[in-house]
């Protein structure tokens, strides 16, 4: 019987069980510790950012950014339609009103001329969020307008471990980048987030924030109001096996998306986002087809073996994020918009499986 292939599964290697094992076999106390210093020293030196925090997972880490950047009530935050949940819902957590605006249709993310309509002299922050690792042109001007305004860029980097923009890595390009480790991310440590700035009093305010706001654990002398959003070595330790192959897994990621941009490359009805793969890692493969066809090929798919994924609605027509307004592009992509297997444990005969079965849908 053929296998079943899944939307997306982590892949944990031998190497991750061993560093595990050789962890528990040691004594370590898996709160965090040293090995939590030390993801954390791996994950800034890899992305060029001066310093790192780790959270319990994205969103907290992006709940940590705002707050760290004064995020409170009454506050406004302008956030994409086309992305997903944390991205508010860390807004709200943090007080402030979630502000939509529309995406750009070539990069599905946000678009900054119409995120600067959006500002108001409420605006704190702007959430900009690199989905699936893209990045549009004029990123540094939308940054360096922001801050003449007095007005922070937090980087929801949480699809872009692996991806860059004229040579920097995406999470360093505003105030603050925060990445996931989820288990569905390039690299996982099953639940887990990280912050990171070269700015050090953002810096010094998340440490503060993370740990009850005291300036050190065993030292209660609390300096401000902050919670427990502290990691655990256990974590850090597959963490940090991980990052250990990063090159690797970027470079297999770039190579399954671009096996499927080729056998894909003559089916009319599928379009694929425009892709820089000499800087950018998806996260999932993605793709945009009819709506009509788009639940039809799912159904297909899967009568064949084969998971797959809608892409996030548009969250202004969320009834949790119900929101008056016009956000054309936000609802067009999302409406085609499908998430094929993008697994790391792909091989290509998986994504040539995958291709010819899309190949016959759209040729019935």
């Amino acid at each position: 019987m053929t296998q079943y292939i899944p939307q997306m599964e982590p892949l944990i290697t031998d190497a991750d069980a061993v560093a595990v094992s050789d962890y528990m076999k040691s004594g370590g106390w898996l709160t965090e510790f040293r090995h939590t210093r030390l993801f954390e020293q791996t994950i800034a030196e890899y992305t060029g950012a001066r310093f790192c925090a780790t959270a319990p997972n994205g969103t907290l880490a992006l709940f940590l950014a705002l707050a760290a950047c004064g995020v409170g009530r009454d506050d406004e935050v302008i956030v994409p339609s086309l992305t997903m949940a944390a991205s508010a819902t860390a807004a709200i957590l943090a007080g402030a009103k979630v502000v939509f605006a529309d995406i750009d249709a070539d990069s599905l993310c946000l678009d900054f001329g119409l995120a600067e309509q959006a500002i108001s002299a409420r605006t704190k922050a702007v959430i900009f969020v690199s989905l699936n690792g893209r990045c549009p042109r004029g990123i540094d001007g939308f940054v360096a307008r922001c801050r003449s305004r007095g007005i922070k860029v937090v980087e929801d980097a949480a699809q872009s471990l692996g991806s860059f923009t004229g040579g920097r890595h995406l999470g360093t390009l505003g105030d603050c980048g925060c990445f996931s480790f989820s288990s569905q991310k390039l690299v996982t440590t099953g639940q887990g987030g990280a912050v990171v700035t070269n700015d050090e009093d953002l810096n010094g305010k998340i440490g503060l924030l993370r740990d009850f706001g005291r300036t050190e654990g065993g030292a209660d002398h609390y300096l401000s109001v902050g919670w427990n959003l502290k990691f655990t070595d256990l974590q850090a330790v597959i963490g940090i096996e991980q990052m250990r192959r990063l090159p690797e897994l970027v470079a297999r990621k770039r190579r399954i998306f671009e096996l499927y941009r080729e056998q894909l490359a003559g089916v009319a009805a599928v379009e694929i986002p425009r892709t820089d793969l000499t800087s950018v890692t998806p996260w999932f493969v993605d793709v945009l087809v009819d709506e009509d066809a788009k639940r039809p090929l799912m159904k297909h798919l899967h009568e064949h073996g084969v998971g797959s994924r809608l892409m996030y609605p548009a969250l202004h027509r969320e009834p949790a994020f119900a929101t008056a307004g016009s956000f054309p592009v936000a609802e067009t992509k999302s409406a085609r918009g499908l998430w094929l297997p993008s697994s790391l444990r792909l091989e290509p005969a998986d994504v040539a499986r995958i291709c010819a079965l899309i190949r016959d849908f759209f040729a019935k």
